[in-house]
């Protein structure tokens, strides 16, 4: 059986490009997901992984497919190749272990070089687009236009919401510590540092 499977990140993205690639090639069955690729825990995929067998292929149209960390990449990889399950990639001709069937030793060589470099470059851009997301956060804080989460407990708060904050400004300055107070009210100990950071600098 060829198992073709499309993935993107999130709902707005389109599969239709990945689906004509893999129907192309001649999957039987494709299986579709609209999740994140930050680790395998994918329930379609899951889904895919326990119907496949001894002798079957696994299409996808490039390794980011299987996900952005490189060591999950590589795991999935040797636990797809134990299950002597063979794998094509599209878009990396090099990667398709049916090729090396005959050649003792050498696909598995390939594989190693070839998977060790895409996945490294997989990780890398995945840290790459994360340098670049707080980069822009910087930015926008130096000009004054991210404000981040908007704040329950201050001075200015409502309800219960005040009533909070009053008795944590309270226990802060009978010496209570961080701890203590996170674990009498209830709120987090980074909320607890924040008001009392905001105390200091009044």
């Amino acid at each position: 059986m060829i198992f073709g499977y499309a993935r993107v990140s999130s709902k707005d993205q389109n599969l239709s490009r990945q689906i004509k690639e893999l129907e192309e090639f001649g999957c039987e069955r494709i299986y579709e997901e609209k999740q994140s690729g930050k680790d395998l825990k994918r329930p379609v995929y899951h889904e895919m992984r326990s119907k496949m067998r001894f002798g079957d292929v696994l299409v996808v149209h490039d390794l980011s497919r299987f996900g952005r960390n490189k060591e999950d990449i590589r795991n999935e990889w040797k636990s797809l190749m134990e299950e002597e399950i063979d794998i094509v990639v599209l878009n990396m001709p090099i990667l398709d272990t049916r090729k090396y069937k005959d050649l003792e030793g050498v696909g598995q060589l390939v594989s190693d070089i070839v998977l060790t470099l895409l996945s490294w470059m997989v990780d890398e851009e995945r840290e790459r687009i994360r340098a670049a997301q707080r980069e822009g956060i910087e930015i926008a804080k130096a000009r004054g236009k991210f404000k981040g989460g908007k704040k329950r407990y201050h001075a200015g708060a409502t309800g219960k919401d005040k009533v909070i904050y009053d008795r944590v400004v309270q226990l802060l300055k009978t010496g209570k510590s961080v701890m203590d107070i996170h674990r009498e009210v209830g709120i987090s100990r980074n909320t607890v540092y924040s008001i009392k950071r905001e105390l200091n600098e009044q």
